[in-house]
């Protein structure tokens, strides 16, 4: 469900928007947020609502295993070609945010290897709400939370919450039972984001990942205009 409008924010072009050949490269759109909140889970759906239209590939980020990357084959989400893993070492924020050079490598190879590319999803690993990707990675950026973590964490804010470009409120189908108020999220969210906008989601719903899709269609639509 999206929050009060449908505004797609200004599309972010970065400097190497295009490839050394001239060509345009993949719009690349990151994933971020808290442990257990449900990127993966988010990651896998889009690749099924968006894989027969669009050419796309997956980068994962895990701390010391392939976890994430494993999940989405197992899923079989992409052919295995289209989805990679990068083991970080380190905190999560070090390659998404400060030293970003094997994300980054990662992205190219796939493009190299499978490309022309529409689109690739770079997943962080699972991290806190001060998450938030370089803009020398990624295009644009989604941060989702989920019910169960409290219904006052868009009220605490922080940089994930109040500036992605994309803030998703995942699992809303748990709400009744951790005795979350998805309204009282809801306002929250809003007075922290302004006019940026807010997805309510539930994967096991009948909407499923659909807005979200829509989204990513709308970022993607600026991004080749």
């Amino acid at each position: 469900m999206h929050l009060d409008h449908t505004h797609h924010g200004p599309a972010a072009v970065s400097a190497d928007a295009h490839r050394p050949d001239g060509a345009r490269r993949a719009l690349r759109i990151g994933l971020g947020g808290p442990v257990g909140s449900g990127k993966t889970a988010t990651v896998a759906a889009l690749c099924r609502a968006l894989r027969e239209e669009l050419s796309l590939a997956v980068v994962t980020n895990d701390i010391y295993t392939r976890e994430d990357a494993e999940f989405l084959l197992r899923e079989a989400v992409l052919p295995p070609e289209r989805i990679t893993a990068v083991e970080t070492g380190a905190c999560p924020h070090t390659a998404i945010r400060d030293d970003i050079s094997a994300n980054l490598e990662a992205v190219e190879d796939l493009e190299d290897a499978v490309g022309p590319l529409d689109l690739i999803l770079v997943e962080s690993g699972g991290d806190n709400l001060t998450a938030t990707f370089s803009r020398g990675l990624v295009d644009a950026q989604i941060f989702v939370i989920d019910v169960a973590g409290g219904d006052d964490i868009p009220r605490k804010g922080g940089p994930g919450v109040t500036t992605a470009d994309l803030l998703v409120v995942n699992k809303t189908d748990l709400a009744p039972y951790v005795g979350s108020d998805l309204a009282g999220m809801a306002a929250d969210a809003k007075a922290q984001r302004a006019e940026l906008p807010v997805i309510l989601q539930s994967l096991r719903g009948d909407s499923g990942v659909s807005d979200v899709a829509a989204w990513v269609r709308g970022r993607l639509a600026a991004w080749t205009a």
